[in-house]
């Protein structure tokens, strides 16, 4: 059975889900594609790995974490699970553009499937799909939002932060 939690960041309500011991997906309340979870899973905080996820993604928001490790099993199709890999191998700080993403998931040309890919990604922040940019550099096409994006991107010093 699915079981999700939600928890406070200063990006937002957060939501994972889970099944068994493995997160199945890491979401920003009310992001785009955001699987409707009411029906199809119980709300459990106290179920594994809620704590833990929790806890990387404070230590992430705060500067101390770079990486994460959780035990992961995101669903989709060969193609996303390509390039949700490809994602998650672009360090922290960088950023590459939807075209790189795409060959490297061994789709060349195949940009805005990788984009399409990108936006479904279940496991916000996580695998660091806000590292993703247009060709020329442009923040473009966040399930999370733009803003939301861009502070993480400025969180991992690639971009410097707005004085607004």
């Amino acid at each position: 059975m699915t079981r999700y939690t939600r928890f406070a960041t200063p990006l937002g309500t957060m939501i994972a889900t889970a099944v068994g011991g493995a997160v199945t997906g890491i979401y920003f309340e009310g992001q785009k594609h955001m699987p409707d979870i009411s029906r199809a899973a119980r709300e459990d905080a106290k179920a594994a790995p809620f704590a833990e996820c929790a806890r990387q993604l404070g230590e992430y928001i705060e500067g101390a974490r770079r990486t994460f490790e959780l035990p992961l099993a995101p669903e989709g199709t060969e193609f996303q699970r390509r390039v949700w890999i490809e994602i998650a191998r672009v360090p922290y700080g960088e950023t590459i553009t939807y075209g790189e993403l795409a060959a490297r998931a061994g789709a060349p040309g195949a940009a805005r499937a990788a984009g399409a890919a990108t936006g479904r990604n279940p496991l916000s922040v996580v695998v660091p799909c806000h590292r993703i940019v247009g060709t020329d550099g442009s923040l473009t096409g966040y399930a999370g939002g733009i803003e939301r994006k861009t502070r993480l991107l400025e969180l991992e010093g690639f971009l410097q932060p707005s004085l607004a």
